[in-house]
């Protein structure tokens, strides 16, 4: 465990510099620069391989990069609680035989002094978090029990009983209805309200103009950072792209997509 690390309130939530990682030879991203300022929705988007999945990685500290940095309220991003990691669902094994209160929970975990039991401080912030995004009725529930909309409230949950201030999602509407994508949506409004930072890897552009502050379209590089009406333009989605793009109307929106799939490694991502 890291210790905990002291923010500089004169310091953006979110400072990446000239980003780069390579792997087996393969470039995944290259020169990533960015900052975001408290509260923002960012939207980001591009093609499958793109590298939207390790960058998330990254700020999270879970892969190191081959260069450049990432900084958050002025420090390295390992050691700080206040970021929370939701990933893909298909990358969870829902049989595992634990219920709702029980994730939650986990959110606490980096609070804990070792070797010592949660308290009634940690159930009260559980149980907040669960009200907060509509799941106190079901905080006994085995996980894979819930529908897809539940089981990312649950995640938004735990990421909230963790204090997160800035929330990193991959694909959080992916395999969702629309109901449950528009309860979604609305909750992330919610989580704005609160000051939480929120970054969402997503393949549908109409949604990301609609319900996002900024919009990063990256493709290895960025190809574009900015508001929806400046980055959304064909010849950035062009670029970004390539003879790969295809848009297809959603139940929501309209979604990017490719003509190829799972191209470049470790990233999965399919819109639904």
């Amino acid at each position: 465990m890291y210790p905990h690390v002291h923010h500089r309130q004169d310091q953006p939530i979110l400072d990446v510099h000239k980003l780069s990682l390579r792997y087996d030879g393969h470039m995944a991203l290259e020169g990533i620069s960015f900052h975001l300022h408290v509260g923002e929705r960012v939207a980001v988007v591009g093609p499958n391989g793109a590298g939207k999945s390790t960058l998330f990685k990254l700020i999270a500290g879970v892969l190191a990069p081959t260069s450049g940095q990432v900084s958050v309220y002025g420090s390295g991003p390992r050691g700080h609680v206040c970021i929370a990691f939701i990933p893909q669902r298909s990358q969870v094994d829902w049989r595992f035989p634990v219920n709702v209160a029980d994730v939650v929970m986990m959110g606490r975990s980096a609070k804990l002094r070792p070797l010592t039991w949660p308290g009634k401080h940690d159930w009260q912030l559980v149980r907040e978090a669960l009200r907060t995004v509509e799941l106190g009725d079901l905080e006994k529930r085995q996980i894979g029990q819930l529908s897809g909309g539940q089981q990312q409230r649950m995640f938004i949950a735990r990421a909230l009983a963790q204090e997160a201030e800035l929330m990193l999602m991959d694909e959080p509407l992916a395999g969702l209805d629309a109901p449950s994508q528009e309860g979604l949506l609305s909750l992330l409004a919610r989580l704005q309200e609160k000051r939480v930072t929120v970054m969402v890897a997503t393949h549908d552009l109409q949604q990301a103009a609609q319900y996002f502050d900024r919009i990063l379209l990256i493709n290895q590089r960025i190809i574009a950072f900015g508001m929806p009406e400046q980055v959304l333009k064909p010849q950035t989605l062009v670029q970004a792209y390539g003879g790969r793009l295809r848009l297809v109307d959603g139940e929501m929106g309209m979604l990017a997509m490719d003509d190829t799939c799972c191209e470049g490694g470790e990233e999965h991502e399919h819109a639904h």
